[in-house]
């Protein structure tokens, strides 16, 4: 079925129908290019948002940038970011693939539609042309017959009246004939003229339009094939982005599994891990002794000692400098201004890059000389001389480097001796191991083999039982240890132990453990070690971290 065939009289109904399509075609071009726009805007704010969160401050820098969560965000922040390509990708594929190209065929078929209406109007106005002539031939020879029969009865009246003259009578006869004659003229010129006016119209209605309206059925498919495209391109271009937005998609989920609160943790202590010693204990200052005191040539100082006991005093608040508030420092090149644990890390982190660079700087030295060689060897591929400056500023490096590492070396024993005293005097006070609790170990049948010292000021603040301390105190201790059990917290053995007792277990010098029952008020304390055996510990022995 075809428009030339069934509308053939519906020139209006295609003329409109025809505008319509083209109306739509530029309505769908101009939603492309909204869509398009707010495709960049979107992009652009993403783009403005991910800068506005990035970090600001170089990257090695930033000593937050070490944090597991900080290096997640950052990820996620890019991938925003390459989330905000693809939709600038898609505007730019709209753009070009449907508004620029639909803009330009959509000027094509308005061209082409015009040409084939006007083409219709022609012969519409053609064949009224000759219809009007075929009306006109036709009313001329309508009034030629009625002037010939007019003629006709005047000659015959004249010719019955006897009181007409010969003359009158021929004169009027021959006017007869005359009308006559044009009325034949007439009739034939009408004839011939409606002849060809139903063969130009058979022509218009069977021939010349019906090719005008298939040519504009075929312009107006054409078009709904393309419109049909367009809408096809709409979803292709968010198609062609999907891997990589799944990627991005992916990649963000990546980072948010990334996240890792131990590692953080852990982070947070080599960055600020300062190496100072806990302070002792403050001493008791007696001021009572001052008033008991009698002065003597003995004493030293003032009669009263008062400035003795300020001094001391003073000492005490000094030790206490975590309480107190940080003054700002100067950056000397040593890192002596850091923390003793800080400053060996910069220093370590420094002769590492010094390494580094020297052994740039030899390599370069060994490629330099063996060039040297092979120019001296075959001249023609260079001057040996042209090497020598940078031969001579290469061993200047290495020498100033070298002295750089002597000097660093130096600086991070120092430090590396720093904080093994101050290791040494946290320790200071436990010169040797405490005496484990008096009391026996829980669900121990005989009592503990060592009877502790008092003397000690690291050993259990707990006094012990005066009478029944052999007996268990806990009765089910057997099983308790067959219930599995989570550990609450971590610790670190500070002296060796050797767990000879029923119901102990032995732990070396710095070995990790894992805490399973904190200590009932005993001295005791229920440990894991990492090859399974479970047991009582003492709790002086211990340096706990609770969960």
């Amino acid at each position: 079925m075809d428009w030339g065939t069934e509308l053939w009289d519906q020139f209006e109904v295609l003329e409109r129908h025809t505008q319509w399509g083209l109306d739509l075609l530029d309505k769908y071009v101009k939603f492309v290019k909204e869509r398009a726009e707010v495709e960049q805007a979107y992009a652009k704010q993403l783009r403005s948002l991910v800068k506005k969160y990035l970090p600001k401050r170089p990257t090695k820098d930033d000593p937050e940038v070490k944090f597991s969560q900080q290096q997640s965000f950052v990820q996620l922040l890019q991938e925003v970011n390459d989330f905000a390509g693809q939709r600038e990708l898609v505007a730019e594929s709209l753009g070009i693939r449907v508004c620029l190209e639909l803009a330009k065929y959509s000027q094509e078929m308005k061209q082409e539609r015009k040409m084939h209406f006007q083409e219709g109007r022609r012969a519409q106005q053609q064949l009224e042309n000759g219809f009007k002539q075929l009306e006109n031939s036709k009313r001329k020879f309508e009034r030629d017959c009625r002037e010939a029969e007019k003629a006709a009865h005047t000659a015959e009246r004249l010719d019955q009246d006897i009181n007409a003259t010969k003359a009158d009578v021929e004169k009027a006869k021959q006017q007869a004939h005359l009308r006559n004659h044009m009325a034949e003229e007439s009739k034939n010129e009408y004839a011939a003229q409606l002849q060809r006016f139903n063969r130009d119209q058979a022509h218009f209605y069977f021939s010349q339009m019906p090719q005008i309206f298939d040519k504009l059925q075929d312009m107006d498919e054409r078009r709904a094939t393309r419109l049909g495209a367009g809408y096809g391109l709409l979803s292709e271009a968010e198609l062609q982005v999907v891997p990589i937005i799944g990627k991005c998609l992916e990649g963000m989920k990546v980072a948010a599994e990334s996240v890792d609160a131990k590692n953080d943790s852990q982070v947070l202590i080599e960055l600020h891990k300062s190496g100072f010693a806990r302070p002792g204990d403050l001493e008791f200052e007696d001021f009572s002794q001052v008033i008991n005191r009698v002065p003597s040539d003995s004493s030293l100082g003032t009669p009263d000692g008062r400035p003795e006991l300020r001094a001391a005093s003073s000492r005490s608040r000094a030790k206490r400098w975590p309480f107190g508030k940080k003054n700002k420092t100067v950056a000397t090149e040593d890192f002596s201004h850091l923390p003793p644990e800080q400053q060996r890390k910069r220093l370590q982190q420094q002769l590492e890059e010094r390494n580094r660079e020297l052994q740039k700087e030899e390599d370069q030295r060994e490629a330099l000389k063996k060039m040297k060689d092979v120019y001296e060897k075959t001249p023609q591929m260079g001057d040996p001389a042209s090497l020598e400056p940078r031969i001579a500023e290469t061993l200047g490096n290495i020498e100033r480097l070298k002295l750089e590492v002597q000097k660093y070396e130096a600086w991070l024993a120092e430090a590396e001796s720093r904080v093994l005293s101050n290791r040494g005097d946290s320790l200071s006070r436990h010169a040797r191991p405490p005496d484990p609790p008096t009391t026996a170990p829980p669900d121990s049948s005989s009592s503990s083999t060592n009877s502790g010292s008092q003397d000690n000021k690291e050993s259990s603040s707990e006094e012990p039982p005066s009478e029944g301390q052999d007996t268990p105190i806990y009765t089910e201790f057997d099983e308790d240890f067959e219930e599995p059990a989570s550990p609450i917290g971590q610790c670190v053995a500070i002296y060796h132990f050797e767990g000879s007792s029923e119901g102990t277990v032995s732990m070396s010098e710095g070995e990790d453990l894992s805490l399973m029952e904190e200590d009932k008020g005993d001295g005791w304390t229920r440990v894991r070690r990492k090859q399974g055996a479970e047991g009582y510990v003492p709790t002086s022995y211990l340096r706990v971290t609770l969960n």
